[in-house]
């Protein structure tokens, strides 16, 4: 269902759910993010994603682009950096820095503003919002962050310092999630670097069904 007009949720109210987007994805526009609310948007299949200044503006595209297990590619050329041992992998140990990692690599077209960062920080402590780290003599060089709930995990952003430092992180989180019984991996948006790892896209409606089987599945990152 297309609503045409996206609605205007004040603080305390429910977000609406995820087939009253308009034809662009939009769902709805609330001037509150907090944890609870980035808990009962992910579950309705929505997420934010607008800039500094702005209002909090709530998407579900149709079609939603996700990565499934099964079709996950890692290039050659990439496995031999893996299998070199130049850079070593962590999970939840500094999550606020990768964030802010992500932050500054998305420069002038940033996208995480301070108010995410907060927000996606408490997440973090609230045990739902989780970062991938890659070290390169000790420092940090690359990572991801993203979204647990059950068996889903939405993936938001990632960042490099050094090549391939991004693409070790989603390779060594494909992985545990594989590990962990995840079934939902969601990329949100497809585009052509992602499309080289197997991300497709699916029928909102699809997606939605995918993330309710896999919301009531209990599996922890």
């Amino acid at each position: 269902m297309d609503s045409g007009l996206p609605r205007f949720v004040l603080a305390g109210e429910p977000l609406p759910e995820a087939d009253q987007a308009d034809s662009a994805g939009l769902v709805a526009i609330s001037q509150d993010l907090s944890a609870a609310r980035l808990l009962e948007g992910y579950a309705k299949g929505l997420f934010p994603w607008y800039e500094e200044g702005l209002p909090v503006l709530w998407w579900s595209p149709d079609p939603r682009a996700i990565l499934p297990f099964d079709r996950f590619h890692v290039p050659r050329r990439l496995r031999r950096t893996i299998r070199s041992g130049k850079m070593a992998v962590t999970f939840d140990r500094c999550f606020r820095r990768v964030i802010e990692g992500c932050a500054d690599a998305h420069g002038r077209g940033n996208w995480i503003t301070d108010e995410m960062i907060e927000a996606y920080t408490e997440f973090h402590e609230l045990g739902y919002a989780h970062s991938v780290e890659v070290w390169q003599n000790g420092d940090l060089v690359g990572g991801l962050y993203g979204v647990a709930i059950g068996a889903f995990f939405a993936a938001e952003s990632k960042f490099h310092r050094v090549r391939d430092a991004s693409k070790v992180a989603l390779v060594a989180l494909v992985e545990r999630l594989r590990r962990r019984g995840f079934e939902l991996l969601d990329i949100q948006v497809l585009n052509p670097h992602t499309a080289r790892f197997g991300g497709t896209e699916i029928p909102r409606r699809e997606y939605l069904r995918l993330l309710q089987r896999a919301l009531g599945k209990n599996v922890t990152f």
